[in-house]
């Protein structure tokens, strides 16, 4: 955790939140009032996340329509402060265990998408393969069991 709370990292995490923009959480604040926010409480906050007593906010949910006419999804939003914080987690989290993924994986990982997944499902079709299985986690996260996640 001191890697993350340092300095660079949570400027980091800043300009990326402030460029991300995004709609408030359930406090209200807003992306513009962060460092305002962040000023004098700056070093409780850090104590919290180093000591591990750091506790998030709720997430406000927002239904928002499903491409294609398919219904409505819930879209979770959380507060610019947590967003902040996962930000910066995230910054030094993710070159730890990006390296450790599995090469067939393409959701979420930096430089890869849908266009590097059709191209990797082509060239196996190309090499003799007769199947290919897109897998979605659609539902995981509502199912699983967050206390032993």
């Amino acid at each position: 955790m001191e890697e993350v709370v340092r300095r660079d990292h949570m400027l980091r995490a800043y300009h990326r939140v402030k460029q991300n923009q995004g709609a408030a959480g359930v406090d209200g604040m807003s992306v513009e009032a962060l460092p305002g926010v962040l000023r004098e409480p700056w070093e409780a906050i850090r104590e919290a996340l180093l000591n591990g007593t750091y506790e998030p906010q709720a997430v406000r949910g927002v239904s928002i329509p499903k491409p294609g006419d398919q219904g409505r999804r819930v879209l979770g939003i959380p507060t610019v402060m947590d967003r902040l914080m996962q930000q910066a987690l995230f910054q030094v989290l993710q070159p730890v265990f990006e390296p450790t993924f599995s090469d067939a994986s393409f959701g979420f990982r930096p430089g890869r998408g849908a266009h590097q997944a059709l191209e990797r499902a082509r060239e196996h079709i190309a090499s003799g393969c007769r199947w290919v299985v897109d897998m979605d986690l659609e539902k995981f996260f509502d199912r699983v069991n967050h206390d032993v996640l």
